[in-house]
């Protein structure tokens, strides 16, 4: 265990950060699946850009890294322009 109070609360804001960065993370990971499983052109093109829009947030924030937001946006443009 921590022996200073700066260690201390070290270890509860990391742990603050990393549980809101898995939740960011996974609802993120949730619409790049739900987005994949659309069959309709229409309405992959609406949620499309919120799809992106969630990638861009996790690389700007250092929680993906930018090379793979570039590649998940770019597997699901191809994706979507399939349909």
């Amino acid at each position: 265990m921590a022996n200073h109070k700066s260690s201390i609360k070290r270890i509860k804001v990391n742990n603050k950060k990393r549980l809101h960065n898995r939740y960011q993370s996974k609802t993120t990971r949730t619409a790049i699946k739900n987005l994949k499983g659309i069959t309709d052109k229409n309405e992959a093109e609406k949620l499309f850009p919120e799809v992106v829009s969630k990638i861009d947030k996790l690389a700007k924030r250092n929680i993906i890294h930018a090379n793979k937001a570039a590649r998940l946006k770019s597997q699901l443009s191809k994706h979507v322009s399939a349909l």
